[in-house]
């Protein structure tokens, strides 16, 4: 078993003001390992951004302990911190004219000192960090005429700059398109299994997280932190425990949510493969369930070219070439039903 470069005993989350405690979570027994890639996911509410401000020093944990490399993080030195944990946040930093390199090159600060004179290894180590994320060639480009995505990957290379063994970041891909999104999620699992890092991340990305995470927390209100790789909390039903709703249920076999609806009217396919998948796709969005037994039938054909064979009840088939004019038709026969 690989050692855990952070682990939580007994730790109680949330907020401080002059009057009060609000706890948002006790009792947590959490641990990130090296080389392993975890991502942190729960509902709106439920504390997400609590625990990775609480790991990142900004908030004091409410009770309970942190240690990070088998040190207590209270009784840590903030410039020795620094050198422990780098962290990337969701809020845009303002950059002014800085270009990438002299961004990460703040990553060097817990080491050059007041006056951040660069060494010859410091500046071969921000080389290296610019050039891990794939911006090497880009590394004279001002940051504010960055995309989000570019943006994004030059602050990973500020975490990567500070060398640290941990990388915390709060949902640095909330902002992204769906390729750049991809892309992030398989830098950072190729960036903790390359260089050996403990990477942390909260993301609302359930897809991304099964596709790329090492690790998963489930945070939830009002209830155990539930930990382990996607599949053994797939398998276990954990994802149903946690996310399924009235109306919506977690489908174990695809990894997706499915929405249900009891009064949905069922329609038999006839056929297979790519066709069939998203046949039931346009069919379950428009309120509609597979069912054998249903006295209404959709063949698919491929002779040459595709298209969909309507068999009513009636005996009457209708032949239609595309999903959009089916679904129309069948909406159309609903209609003279009712």
């Amino acid at each position: 078993m690989k050692n855990h470069l952070l682990h939580t005993q007994e730790l109680t989350i949330g907020y401080q003001d002059k009057r009060k405690n609000t706890i948002v979570h006790s009792s947590l027994n959490l641990r990130l390992l090296p080389g392993e890639f975890t991502c942190l996911l729960g509902p709106n509410g439920s504390g997400k951004s609590t625990l990775i401000k609480t790991f990142a020093g900004f908030h004091q944990p409410l009770g309970g302990h942190i240690y990070l490399d088998s040190q207590n993080v209270q009784q840590i030195k903030e410039k020795d911190l620094a050198r422990l944990v780098s962290v990337v946040l969701t809020d845009k930093t303002h950059v002014g004219n800085m270009t990438i390199f002299e961004l990460v090159s703040m990553g060097r600060h817990p080491y050059t000192g007041f006056f951040g004179s660069l060494t010859h290894e410091d500046l071969k180590i921000i080389h290296y960090a610019i050039d891990s994320v794939g911006m090497l060639e880009m590394k004279q480009r001002l940051v504010n005429e960055l995309s989000d995505g570019e943006r994004q990957k030059a602050m990973i290379a500020k975490a990567l700059a500070q060398q640290t063994p941990i990388i915390i970041l709060d949902e640095p891909t909330a902002y992204l398109d769906l390729p750049s999104r991809i892309e992030i999620m398989q830098l950072l699992h190729s960036l903790s299994s390359n260089l050996q890092k403990a990477i942390l991340l909260s993301t609302h990305d359930l897809e991304q997280a099964l596709r790329f995470a090492d690790k998963i927390w489930l945070l939830g209100r009002d209830r155990q932190v539930e930990s382990g790789t996607p599949e053994d909390l797939i398998l276990s039903d954990q994802f149903k425990k946690f996310f399924e709703r009235k109306g919506i249920r977690f489908d174990n076999l695809s990894g997706t949510f499915k929405i249900t609806n009891p009064r949905a009217r069922k329609i038999r396919i006839i056929g297979q493969g790519l066709e069939y998948n998203w046949i039931l796709n346009a069919l379950r969005r428009n309120g509609y369930t597979e069912g054998q037994d249903a006295d209404l039938s959709i063949e698919i054909r491929k002779n040459g070219s595709l298209n969909y064979v309507l068999r009513k009840s009636t005996g009457e088939n209708m032949e239609i070439g595309s999903v959009e004019n089916l679904i129309h038709q069948l909406k159309t026969l609903e209609g003279s039903n009712n």
